[in-house]
């Protein structure tokens, strides 16, 4: 589910750089899930696209694939305006991203 190929290379595996930016992950993404949930409440359906559209690189720069599969789905459905669907892929992605970062606080604890 998180594969930190990507930001080994870019942190050259220094552990100190790789701990900042998965914080900064698990500071931002819950923030950012919290925001779109009340876009899908509010039907603030351009909002919730920027948002989604916003963590996609930051779950990709996490190896995150399947949560940008997901955010990706976000932003067509918004954008396709087959608004039914987004709920369900708003449950998929959260959970997505709770069980990601439970692992990614688990691999801070290792470097």
């Amino acid at each position: 589910m998180v594969d930190l190929t990507f930001l080994k290379k870019f942190t050259k595996d220094d552990p100190i750089k790789m701990r900042r930016y998965i914080s900064l992950y698990l500071e931002v993404a819950p923030k950012t899930f919290e925001e779109m949930q009340r876009n899908l409440v509010n039907k603030d359906w351009e909002q919730l696209r920027i948002n989604a559209h916003s963590l996609k690189p930051q779950a990709d720069f996490m190896g995150i694939a399947s949560l940008k599969d997901e955010l990706i789905k976000i932003e067509e459905a918004v954008k396709d305006n087959k608004l039914e669907i987004v709920e369900n892929l708003m449950m998929n992605s959260r959970s997505i991203s709770t069980d990601s970062e439970k692992i990614l606080s688990d691999m801070m604890d290792q470097l």
